[in-house]
């Protein structure tokens, strides 16, 4: 067995135990059925402590993926098939306006009612908070700059800021000029400019398939039109429907995640991403890049913007602090080389500045190391929730239930057995103190009514998975009421 365990790596070792075992399944070395390797002959094979590898069989038989028999060992799961990824969605044959306000609007409610379990809400940093090292951080900023930390910032941004975020691009050989970045009240404020400098009302917009929301949105209250993109599971927005869409439609601009979509967690090859680039500049379309998922992935090497691969500089990234360190700051950013000038002024029309004392705390964060450390922490923890939670789902419910398997963030895209209705789901689930997000709203065209969303990015807990067991149980009883779980 040529496997090894590479120490210097960012995994936990019994993570990478996982993984191993994974690798030795997709390989065909071990086969549904087949005995696992001992407790003690692995941990010799991988140099490893045998608790280490105990601990990873362990949580692969929490997850269901192998299973312990008396006096005999560890076996490998049957996988069940009928678990697969959401099914592709037709490419669209026009443009739409957005009207999902009201549902929107009674999904952020549910979100914020005290009393219930918000697996609606996209907020991975949760899972593993930074607030007491940002707390740290903001108080000796307070004692060195004092009243300065609270006065108004500059328009564009506080320039420590904006060149520890170059220093970051540069890391991922992505060169940035400070000059061209502007610090935003969150990546929606970015997103907001970013159309307003390359659209008008009444534009089309290309989107992906299913959608952010919050992107439909802002579509809506500018009073543009949305053209959905149907989305891969694994590998982003398919490049023969935009190709197809481009040569038939009037296409103003697009707005892609191409590092782990929402709700899917796609990541886009980046092969893929030179020629989404390409393919927009031939026809001298922007791109507005959704980039704030791009520090959680969960692969060994960060995907590089598509920023990096613009040759016309018509390419905006949008990206925020709020899924990696602290939502509440609403700090955002957006890089647009082309576009920065019109940028600056919808800015200060819009906001004037951003929290200047935010800003300098987030900037001494990232400069100690702490951004980084927290970021790494946080990117374990929410794989394996990641896992326990596509596992709980298998698990509990009904045959035929397809659920995405994200390559970062911290949502799964769920999709039901035929006739189920994911609203009618969303208003059970409410009655349990459950909030949850209905596809509904992750389209303009009413796609994905049998889909919804749910958070992992959630401290693990006994309630979390009782609330899976509950969502599960409802959507039995949307099959056939008889067939309903009970306990």
């Amino acid at each position: 067995m040529a496997f090894a365990v590479a120490r210097e790596k960012s995994e936990f070792l019994y993570q990478q135990v996982i993984n191993l075992v994974r690798q030795m399944r997709d390989q065909g070395l071990l086969q549904p059925g087949q005995k696992l390797p001992s407790l003690r002959s692995l941990a010799t094979k991988l140099s490893v402590s045998v608790p280490t590898v105990k601990q990873g069989y362990e949580e692969l038989e929490r997850l269901g993926e192998i299973s312990a028999r008396p006096k005999s060992g560890y076996y490998l799961s049957v996988v069940q098939a009928t678990n697969s990824a959401p099914r592709r969605a037709r490419l669209s044959n026009k443009a739409v306006p957005v009207k999902r306000q009201s549902l929107i609007e009674q999904v952020y409610e549910a979100i914020h009612t005290p009393g219930v379990l918000p697996l609606g809400i996209a907020n991975p940093v949760a899972a593993h908070s930074s607030e007491k090292t940002l707390a740290r951080t903001m108080r000796r900023v307070m004692n060195q700059a004092g009243q300065t930390a609270i006065n108004y910032g500059p328009m564009d941004g506080f320039a420590p800021l904006k060149r520890q975020l170059a220093l970051r691009y540069l890391d991922f050989g992505v060169p940035v000029d400070p000059a061209e970045l502007v610090i935003t009240n969150g990546a929606q404020e970015a997103l907001a400019i970013a159309l307003q400098c390359v659209a008008e009302p009444g534009d089309i917009i290309a989107v992906e398939s299913p959608c952010y929301f919050g992107i439909l949105e802002l579509i809506e209250s500018l009073g543009m039109m949305a053209f959905e993109i149907p989305l891969c599971p694994d590998d982003g927005i398919w490049l023969d429907d935009l190709s197809a869409t481009l040569e038939q439609q009037t296409i103003k601009a697009c707005i892609f995640s191409t590092a782990i979509s929402n709700p899917i967690g796609s990541l886009m090859p980046e092969d893929n991403r030179k020629k989404l680039v390409a393919l927009l500049e031939s026809y001298n379309v922007p791109l507005i890049e959704d980039d704030v998922y791009s520090d959680l992935c969960f692969t060994e090497k960060r995907a590089i913007p598509a920023q990096a691969y613009s040759q016309k500089k018509q390419v905006i990234t949008c990206a925020s602090f709020s899924k990696t360190a602290a939502p509440g700051y609403r700090i955002g950013w957006m890089i647009a080389p082309k576009y920065i000038e019109k940028a600056k002024r919808i800015k200060r029309a819009l906001s004037c500045s951003s929290s200047l004392i935010n800003q300098w705390t987030l900037s001494e964060f990232i400069a100690s190391g702490d951004y980084e450390r927290n970021v790494q922490q946080l990117r374990r923890t929410l794989m394996i929730n990641r896992d326990r939670m596509i596992a709980s789902v298998k698990q509990e419910f009904p045959p035929n239930t397809r659920i995405s398997c994200p390559r970062g963030g911290g949502v799964l895209w769920i999709e039901l057995p035929s006739g189920q209705d994911a609203v009618d789901l969303f208003y059970k689930a409410l009655n349990e103190k459950i909030s949850i997000a209905p596809g509904a709203i992750f389209s303009p065209s009413n796609k994905y009514s049998r889909c919804f969303r749910i958070s992992y990015g959630l401290p693990w807990s006994d309630e979390v998975e009782k609330a899976i067991k509950t969502l599960g149980q409802l959507a039995y009883q949307g099959i056939e009421p008889s067939r309903a779980r009970t306990g």
